[in-house]
């Protein structure tokens, strides 16, 4: 069993870290203060074909699929979060309009979001279906997003679109507020495209899920990676404190965590890019990578004692971030719901002779 990514992938992982580490990482102060990033930076991340990787081919895009979508995210959010979500305008938006309408439905979407001033296209997963008829008012407490050229709402089977009637209110407070992080309020719109298709709809929500795992990916390894250097450096009693059994054994055990959570998100991409059903994969993929986030970061904060609440430290950053993730894509609850409709229906039935209460 060979682990190991193709060459192709490969160069693409080293390119999108080079770029993460020159342009996001050394800035993510600057953005998180800004709300947003600049329009050069943006620029270069669509120059890079970074913008493209899942588009079709017939739009220019590079079409490689789930598996490079995930490792490009881990090693942009592993850099700025924020910024990473800033710069991909459509998002998980994508997978809607490309599992229900393809190309045409992608082209569209990204005319909305080229306008004179850049906007971006916001998810929001629903439990029920929306009747594509009736005006639609709803509040969504957060959004990774501030100027929102569109909303996409996904449903079990259905995928609405709305244009017009979208007002934000920015989130000083919130969480990724590099991304723009706002609160969102529809009064009365109407959509103006609507798709049904339930096989469309599951595979959308199962990609959503995976983009949303994969960023959560890079900020769980980027709080592994500085709380064990910190950890190296830091010294108590003549030596590093990573040398004291207790801290050690939590450095590997959040380690571990982190491994487990990328098997299971990078499983998930390929199978979707195998053309596979992958519902139950990419739920468990995201119930997991928001449990560990839930160890995680804290245990990050703990292994830095006081610093690890200080700005000067971005630990603290890394906390703040994939909890407010957590809450994209439907979060725990509706991830924990899928996986365990496709368990009881995946289940063989139980041989189990009852008892018939003779003898009792």
């Amino acid at each position: 069993m060979d682990f190991r990514i193709e060459d192709e992938l490969h160069l693409l992982v080293e390119t999108t870290a080079l770029f993460g580490a020159q342009k996001l990482a050394s800035n993510e102060r600057v953005h998180e203060h800004q709300r947003s990033v600049g329009d050069n930076l943006q620029d270069a991340y669509t120059e890079m074909g970074l913008a493209d990787l899942e588009t079709p081919d017939s739009l220019e895009g590079a079409e490689l699929g789930s598996l490079a979508k995930c490792l490009v995210n881990e090693e942009l959010a592993a850099c700025d979060v924020g910024a990473a979500i800033a710069l991909d305008r459509l998002g998980p938006a994508l997978y809607p309009a490309l599992e229900f309408q393809g190309a045409a439905a992608v082209a569209h979407l990204q005319d909305l979001c080229n306008g004179s001033i850049p906007r971006r296209v916001v998810l929001v997963i629903e439990e029920t279906d929306r009747d594509p008829h009736q005006p639609i008012s709803l509040h969504v407490d957060w959004v990774p997003a501030q100027d929102v050229a569109a909303l996409m709402l996904l449903g079990p089977t259905r995928a609405c679109l709305v244009v017009d009637g979208i007002e934000t209110q920015p989130l000083p407070a919130s969480g990724l507020r590099a991304a723009g992080a706002s609160a969102l309020t529809l009064t009365d719109a109407l959509a103006t495209e609507h798709w049904t298709d339930p096989a469309a709809a599951s595979r959308a929500q199962a990609r959503s899920r995976l983009w949303v795992a994969s960023m959560m990916l890079g900020v769980l390894r980027a709080t592994c990676d500085f709380s064990r250097r910190y950890a190296g450096e830091r010294e108590t009693f003549g030596k590093p404190i990573a040398h004291h059994q207790g801290l050690a054994f939590l450095i590997v055990e959040m380690n571990m965590a982190l491994e487990a959570a990328r098997l299971l998100v990078h499983e998930a991409a390929w199978r979707l890019d195998q053309g596979e059903e992958a519902s139950l994969e990419s739920a468990s993929a995201l119930i997991e990578c928001i449990e560990s986030a839930r160890w995680i970061g804290p245990s990050g904060v703990q292994i830095l004692g006081g610093h690890g609440f200080m700005a000067d430290y971005p630990v603290e950053k890394h906390m703040r971030e994939v909890r407010t993730l957590g809450l994209m894509a439907g979060g725990l609850d509706a991830a924990l719901e899928t996986a365990g409709r496709k368990l009881e229906a995946g289940a063989p039935p139980l041989d189990i002779a009852m008892p018939t209460g003779e003898g009792e």
